[in-house]
């Protein structure tokens, strides 16, 4: 039997409803990307070795993870993650972090464990998951915020550095993050964001597309 294509687009919405994800359980997508633009590279001045790990992971993400899935998955922990392909906006920090030797995943977990209050409780879970807990954007920034990694989210490009960290309201209670790279764009000059939003990792010039509701320097 064929389904017509208005009820293949009907159950793949309740699909996506009933599992959670980086942008709490909604698929935002974007138009067709333009062509990507022209890019140079810049080292950040006196940058660690734990920042050139995660910048250069966060880069190298846009040649692996094409694709985009919110699903809830059973992770190993420590150490766990969905397929290098796909993912949501939480995975790529995940990945990068790790390349830079931290485990979000564990230490988000751990920090849960501790101090449940403090978290966002809007999924209605009863204590801590760490197949999930990592990948939900509240969660990472209420992790940043108790790290006193947090600084004033402006609207001066000046004020992000390569490797900071961006957490956006997309509108209608989605949440979006993504870190600011070490590539520009050409002639623009502009540090391009490194994320997920529905169509894989890219690096694109999109800082100031949303509004910004996180800024965060980890290294």
């Amino acid at each position: 039997m064929r389904l017509g294509f208005r009820w293949i687009l009907r159950f793949t919405f309740i699909a996506l409803l009933a599992v959670p994800g980086c942008q709490q359980q909604r698929v935002v997508r974007q138009a067709p990307p333009e062509p990507l633009p022209t890019v140079s590279e810049v080292v950040p001045e006196n940058a660690s070795p734990q920042l050139t790990a995660f910048l250069a992971s966060a880069a190298e993400q846009t040649k692996v993870t094409t694709g985009y899935d919110p699903s809830y998955v059973a992770l190993k922990y420590p150490g766990g993650d969905v397929p290098p392909e796909t993912g949501v906006c939480s995975d790529v920090l995940v990945r990068a972090f790790r390349k830079a030797g931290i485990d979000l995943q564990k230490e988000i977990h751990e920090d849960m464990t501790s101090a449940w209050s403090v978290y966002p409780h809007q999924w209605g879970a009863a204590r801590p998951d760490s197949n999930i807990d990592h990948r939900r954007v509240p969660n990472l920034m209420t992790f940043f915020e108790r790290r006193h990694k947090a600084l004033p989210g402006t609207t001066n490009r000046g004020d992000y550095l390569p490797g900071d960290i961006v957490a956006w309201d997309l509108g209608g209670g989605v949440e979006h993050i993504g870190i600011v790279s070490n590539q520009i764009s050409e002639p623009e000059r502009h540090l391009l964001i490194i994320h997920n939003i529905g169509a894989g990792t890219r690096a694109e010039d999109v800082l100031f597309n949303w509004k910004i509701i996180g800024h965060y320097r980890f290294f």
